[in-house]
């Protein structure tokens, strides 16, 4: 049986209201089992985890992208993280009985469904791009929602499914396949947003750091700090630890302290294992000792 995981973001994260709408169409449904969802306020912002058969968790992740539609209007949408659409980003991840090629013809099913039902622009990215420069998340969505208008001006960005108009409320959506990545922000003990965007600077690869790690800054103006925010694209690769240890080196060039960290969604338990491995200093550790 093959499984997947989709872990849709959408641009609420205050309402509770609007959350439960979004999140009702993933519940109850068979073959769709709802993991987690956790939301941030600072963020305004949603992260869903669902796993399931690819075809139930697809047209679950559907109905609640239509949800999302009705009760968000982007135009009056703040938040610390970047976005350009009420379901921001919608990625599905091969779990089980499924290659990557399966995963990315599901995520195309879904970008057609959502362009033709909605009338939102859809973007693929990642291993569902079909251009190398909307690979990167990042760069599909530069400008956020406020840029949209001019964004889809300019044919090189013509969507992959939908109008080649912004959904007046909704905005845009990215839709693709990938890996599964961990979400982790390490929090700064200053105000100050330049001291949080240099140290991403340095440890992004886009900016020579680290390959598989992405990263940017964040204001989280009510508790005083910063947060350099990132996406590990590949935890066996570039491990959790490494990321928090290289963000305490570089805070130190600063007079800056970090206070604590946090992983968005779910995580791997190999990644935290590996992560307790490395400061306990464990000596012929292994997975298989674990119960």
């Amino acid at each position: 049986m093959a499984i997947v995981q989709c872990v849709p973001n959408f641009s609420e994260g205050v309402d509770l209201e609007k959350i439960e709408k979004i999140v009702n169409p993933l519940r109850g449904v068979p073959g769709v089992k709802l993991l987690n969802y956790e939301a941030d306020k600072d963020y305004n912002r949603v992260v869903v985890t669902v796993i399931g058969e690819p075809q139930a968790v697809k047209k679950a992740v559907f109905e609640a992208i239509g949800v999302a539609s009705e009760v968000i209007d982007m135009n009056n949408h703040k938040g610390q993280h970047s976005r350009f659409g009420a379901c921001d980003v919608c990625p599905f991840i091969p779990i089980k009985g499924m290659t990557m090629e399966d995963a990315v013809a599901l995520s195309k099913e879904l970008g057609e469904m959502v362009g033709q039902s909605y009338n939102i622009p859809v973007f693929l990215y990642e291993a569902s791009a079909t251009k190398p420069e909307r690979e990167n998340l990042a760069v599909v969505r530069k400008g956020e929602y406020e840029g949209l208008d001019e964004k889809l001006k300019d044919p090189a960005w013509e969507p992959d499914f939908g109008p080649d108009k912004k959904h007046p409320t909704a905005g845009a959506i990215a839709i693709g396949a990938r890996k599964p990545l961990i979400a982790y922000n390490i929090n700064l003990d200053t105000p100050n947003i330049e001291i949080a965007s240099k140290i991403a600077k340095t440890i992004r690869h886009s900016s020579g750091g680290y390959r598989y790690i992405k990263a940017g800054p964040v204001e989280v103006p009510e508790r005083n700090i910063t947060q350099v925010t990132m996406n590990l694209t590949d935890y066996s690769k570039t491990a959790i630890y490494r990321a928090f240890e290289a963000v305490k080196m570089e805070a130190r060039r600063y007079g800056v302290n970090v206070t604590g960290s946090e992983i968005v969604g779910l995580c791997p338990m190999e990644a935290l294992i590996d992560t307790a491995a490395y400061y306990l200093g464990l000596e012929n550790f292994s997975l298989d000792k674990v119960l």
